[in-house]
């Protein structure tokens, strides 16, 4: 009578993961992301993160600014790359532009209260 149970079998050694690579599951690779952020009272904060590496953030930043009339930075994160910080609520401003600029509408991905 052999015992079964004293095997060396791991039940979560990765096999093959079911959902494909751990790296797919929750990806927000393909997406540019727009956000808003609240600061002081009335003040806000648009993001844009996510951007093709086709198209210069520095000059995407300066038509920004000179087409919505208002400041803006750009900031290296590392876990999101270069994002553009722009005051105010810009966010359909800035997807109706880069619609117009030949990005997909599918593509982006606009988040906010």
């Amino acid at each position: 009578m052999s015992v079964q149970n004293l095997n060396t079998f791991d039940p979560f050694a990765d096999e093959g993961d079911p959902l494909g690579t751990a790296q797919d599951v929750g990806s927000q690779q393909n997406y540019i992301h727009i956000r808003i952020q609240q600061r002081n009272g009335r003040k806000t904060l648009t993001t844009l993160q996510g951007l093709p590496k086709e198209y210069d953030a520095k000059k995407l930043l300066k038509a920004f600014k000179k087409e919505f009339a208002c400041n803006g930075t750009l900031v290296d994160d590392e876990e999101a790359g270069k994002v553009i910080q722009l005051q105010g609520d810009q966010r359909l401003k800035i997807s109706n532009f880069l619609v117009e600029e030949g990005i997909t509408k599918a593509s982006i991905k606009v988040h906010g209260f």
